[in-house]
């Protein structure tokens, strides 16, 4: 069961980039992210607390959702509550992830909810 199409935004990109430097197995822990976590979520309708939409946001199209539970591999004996944080946008209708950011909790707080506006300003 995969997604028709997986997109990243620019910023996503470079979030990762910089990310993956500092977490060197990152990039494979989003494939298996994808794979199991969100095809849970939105394929299966299995809730295991770990996906949220992200509250706050004056439109609903598309759906922003918050990844709580992702697993990093580098960094170990944490699990699921690693500290990595995923923003994406989910279009049922084409089947489409689209990222728009990536953080460690250990930096930074908060997702960025001026990247999210501008994103969602381009709908």
């Amino acid at each position: 069961m995969n997604f028709r199409e997986i997109k990243y935004a620019g910023s996503f990109k470079k979030d990762l980039k910089r990310l993956s430097k500092k977490f060197r197995t990152l990039e494979g822990d989003l494939r298996n992210f994808i794979k199991a976590q969100l095809v849970l979520f939105h394929k299966l309708g299995i809730d295991n607390d770990g996906v949220k939409q992200v509250p706050g946001l004056k439109t609903l199209y598309p759906p922003v959702y918050k990844a709580r539970k992702f697993a990093c591999r580098s960094l170990k004996g944490k699990g699921a509550k690693s500290g990595i944080r995923v923003i994406y946008a989910y279009f049922e209708e084409s089947d489409t992830i689209e990222f728009i950011e990536i953080y460690f909790k250990g930096e930074k707080e908060m997702e960025n909810a001026a990247r999210i506006k501008d994103y969602l300003s381009s709908f």
